[in-house]
């Protein structure tokens, strides 16, 4: 076989793999299926709620309340893959703080109708506020808290607002960042979507911030959180440990500085 035989056919493959990521990303970005549910039990009340979006989709939500008035209301926007039952071992932990919270399942997850967009997530998100705001709770005593893909939703809702303060857990700075450490050799910034660009949009954010990350995660590089930190304005805090990977361990001292930063906003 020739060399430009060769070169010919090397070229037909990328090509292949090329229009293959961009026909099928979003099964790549999104993994709502996956389910590594620990078997943990909750032993937090909720009571489950659906949250209609303005495209007409009925969200599935856990809802805790204490003392709505008195105490801030967590919105937790989780991560690209599982369930709401994957956040079982997170949302135990709340129950010891002077917090309630909403966890919603995005579109296409839990069982939801929908397929999963960036659009859509953001849709999902804002009808979450919508829902907690029609319960009397005011902007000012709801606290965002985003984890992994979750963050690029919570930077988007969150510019130009009031709400009590930010949560990133395991943030990104875009996910066009995030494609071109996976797939070095492709034009990702092209063929992707759903971009999530958390580095262009943090500065609108004037809410107090935490950021936490783990040193060796290894699927969202460090780096990436603690580039986010730096754009953040003041009031700004962070919680970096060397040791975590990806699914941050809610161990004493990250329960510390999560009690700590809640408190300081009451």
């Amino acid at each position: 076989m020739s060399l430009i035989n060769i070169l010919i056919l090397l070229l037909l493959g990328y090509l292949i793999i090329t229009f293959a990521l961009y026909f099928f990303q979003r099964n790549l970005l999104y993994y709502p299926s996956v389910d590594n549910y620990s078997g943990e039990k909750l032993n937090v009340s909720v009571e489950k709620v659906k949250i209609k979006t303005e495209d007409d989709i009925e969200l599935l939500s856990w809802y805790h309340t204490k003392d709505s008035k008195n105490y801030k209301t967590i919105l937790f926007l989780h991560g690209n893959a599982g369930t709401l039952e994957n956040r079982i071992y997170k949302i135990n932990h709340l129950k010891n703080m002077n917090v309630n919270f909403l966890i919603i399942a995005w579109r296409g997850f839990s069982g939801n109708k929908g397929k999963p967009t960036e659009k859509g997530l953001y849709e999902d998100a804002k009808s979450a506020i919508k829902w907690l705001k029609n319960k009397g709770i005011k902007e000012e005593n709801i606290i965002i808290h985003g984890e992994s893909l979750g963050t690029g939703v919570a930077v988007e809702i969150a510019q130009n607002k009031n709400f009590a303060g930010v949560i990133l857990e395991a943030p990104f700075t875009s996910m066009v960042s995030v494609g071109k450490s996976m797939y070095p050799f492709f034009p990702v910034s092209i063929l992707l979507k759903d971009k999530y660009e958390s580095d262009k949009k943090i500065k609108n954010i004037k809410s107090p911030i935490l950021i936490m990350h783990g040193e060796v995660d290894k699927l969202v590089p460090f780096w990436m959180g603690k580039k986010l930190y730096n754009l953040a304005n003041e009031p700004k805090y962070s919680y970096f440990s060397k040791y975590d990977d990806h699914m941050m361990e809610y161990n004493e001292k990250l329960l510390n500085e999560l009690k700590k930063f809640i408190d300081s906003l009451n």
